[in-house]
């Protein structure tokens, strides 16, 4: 959920340093896989981050591939993992995909994820992936 209304004090975004610009502070909503997620920036904060829109939109991002690699990374040490089931990991997937897509459509500014993380993780996925449909 974004906070259109800035503070006074947040007259730059927290990544890029853009000013002059609307900012948002993101905190209540929903991980990727449907979690409960409070923890950018809760009201309780007292000194909360505030993104431009391109940097909220990547902060969004950067929250699903930790999800994402949380869960591939737990799969990977024989734990429990939210891609256990099949249609969750072509879920992450295909999410991994659309990341790539928009970090290699952005053309300047501030990038909060590396691609060559996102190009690794998604072939970590498409391992997974591979693997999985081969035992069925």
């Amino acid at each position: 959920m974004a906070d259109s209304t800035t503070p006074a004090s947040a007259v730059r975004c927290d990544a890029c340093g853009a000013d002059r610009v609307p900012l948002m502070k993101l905190s209540l909503g929903k991980d990727f896989f449907g979690r409960t997620y409070d923890r950018l920036s809760p009201s309780s904060d007292a000194s909360p981050k505030w993104y431009c829109e391109s940097c909220s939109m990547q902060k969004n991002l950067q929250r699903d591939f930790r999800d994402i690699k949380a869960e591939i990374d737990k799969l990977g040490g024989g734990q429990t993992s939210a891609v256990t089931a099949p249609d969750q990991l072509q879920r992450a997937h295909l999410r991994l995909r659309e990341i790539q897509a928009l970090l290699g459509s952005q053309v300047s500014g501030a990038r909060l994820i590396d691609p060559a993380d996102v190009t690794t993780l998604l072939q970590r996925v498409q391992s997974r992936a591979g693997s999985a449909s081969a035992s069925t």
